[in-house]
């Protein structure tokens, strides 16, 4: 692995194993598409994205995501649509089922 100065590991797929792995392997172009994946700590996917090469990914929303797992994990609370660090969370259970609306107005993200 290359030092590329990024704060976390980059690597390359050439054989496209990993992509196979993930099912983001085009066989017939031999290059994976883009994919995204957010794993956590006990190699669990918590979520993930892929989309054709025309159109790229949002950097800004996979780091939204991964504070919203990282708070979720940390609070056992979870988070709306469009949660921001800082926002109204919501504690869960079965009565807040149908009832998030109530709960969480999207205005409340862009307070």
């Amino acid at each position: 692995m290359v030092d590329t100065g990024i704060p976390y590991p980059m690597l390359s797929d050439s054989g496209g194993r990993i992509g196979r792995a993930y099912g983001v392997y085009e066989e017939a172009a031999g290059v994976d598409i883009r994919g995204r994946f957010i794993i956590d700590p006990n190699g669990i996917i918590r979520a993930m994205e892929v989309l054709t090469p025309e159109v790229g990914r949002n950097v800004s929303e996979l780091i939204r995501q991964i504070k919203a797992f990282q708070h979720v994990e940390k609070t056992g609370e979870v988070t709306p649509s469009g949660w921001e660090p800082g926002r109204p969370t919501l504690k869960p259970g079965f009565n807040l089922a149908g009832e998030v609306w109530k709960e969480w107005k999207p205005e409340m993200a862009f307070d």
